[in-house]
């Protein structure tokens, strides 16, 4: 891994992951590209910076000829409840864009990661310790491109080779980059409210269950899969990866420990409801730590702590 490309690099994970790899690998050997022709200043001027649209494919062909790239990271996607919201737009942009990305990897022979996600599971899937492998039959369009999306990197990889690695990911939550419109938003909502209103609404039930993972373990995963032997991976793509579960009223347990007068009640949105309702409890990730060695390294209490003191400087308060 020499020359690194970062489809969707101005979103939550992608603009991480962007800075991660650039003090892993070196900033000029990491291409950040995104739509937005205005990037964070962070990113504009640590490392170079190209517009590009994954649904393009030619664009993207000129960027990996450009800087020689032979690893792509691929970021770009529309969330859950922006993709239910315009599923004609999420099957273009998730689907088309990857097998874009896809075939150009398979022309210049790059390496490609691409994050599913719990997001791949449905109402029929065992919801509790979610195996590795398993039904999968989910009820979005998020969802339906995520399991198509599964299926394309398995099928380049089996049909020319293409060195195609993934991760199913839980919620992300992180202090750096706002939510972009996922159901698991709440839990980076609430310590947002909690330090600068000193209460939330959350929009899911009391007791809904999810897996959830802090993003530093989140960048880690992507990374260390990656550089991992390629013998030593069975499955390859859409790896279950898991750090910790909770529902609304566990997290605002944790908040309330450090920010003692904070309260929290609930509207609940019913789209989002029903999304989360579908989704797993808690995956079993035994297949990720066997094959190469996945660790996380925050659980909720010491994710908690650090996202209120990120924040509290981040926000000045």
């Amino acid at each position: 891994m020499n020359r690194v490309l970062v489809t969707g690099s101005v979103g939550q994970i992608g603009s991480e992951l962007t800075m991660f790899l650039r003090d892993r690998y070196g900033n000029e050997n990491v291409v950040a590209g995104g739509r937005k022709t205005k990037p964070s200043e962070e990113l504009k001027n640590s490392g170079p910076f190209e517009v590009v649209d994954c649904t393009d494919i030619e664009a993207i062909r000129r960027v990996i000829e450009k800087y020689k790239i032979d690893t792509i990271y691929h970021l770009a996607a529309l969330l859950s409840a922006v993709a239910e919201g315009n599923p004609q737009l999420a099957w273009n942009v998730n689907i088309n864009g990857l097998i874009n990305v896809l075939e150009v990897a398979r022309e210049y022979n790059c390496a490609v990661f691409t994050p599913s996600s719990i997001g791949a599971f449905g109402l029929t899937t065992p919801l509790d310790n979610t195996p590795q492998d398993t039904i999968q039959r989910p009820g979005t369009m998020y969802g339906v491109t995520k399991v198509s999306g599964e299926l394309l990197c398995d099928y380049y990889y089996q049909k020319y080779g293409v060195d195609t690695r993934g991760v199913r990911y839980p919620g992300i939550i992180s202090y750096v980059t706002p939510p972009g419109g996922g159901t698991t938003d709440y839990a980076v909502e609430i310590f947002y409210d909690a330090i600068r209103k000193g209460k939330y609404t959350c929009f899911l039930k009391k007791g809904t269950k999810l897996d959830m993972m802090y993003m530093p373990d989140a960048l880690k995963a992507a990374v260390d899969l990656m550089e991992a032997e390629a013998g030593s991976l069975k499955h390859r793509n859409a790896f279950n990866v898991s750090a910790m579960s909770f529902a609304p009223e566990d997290i605002e347990a944790e908040v309330k420990k450090i920010i003692p007068d904070f309260t929290m009640d609930y509207d609940v949105d019913p789209l989002w409801q029903s999304i989360a309702e579908s989704w797993p409890n808690y995956m079993d990730d035994s297949a990720a730590k066997e094959e190469w060695g996945w660790k996380p390294k925050y659980d909720l209490p010491a994710m908690s702590k650090d996202m209120i003191e990120k924040l509290r400087i981040k926000l000045g308060m």
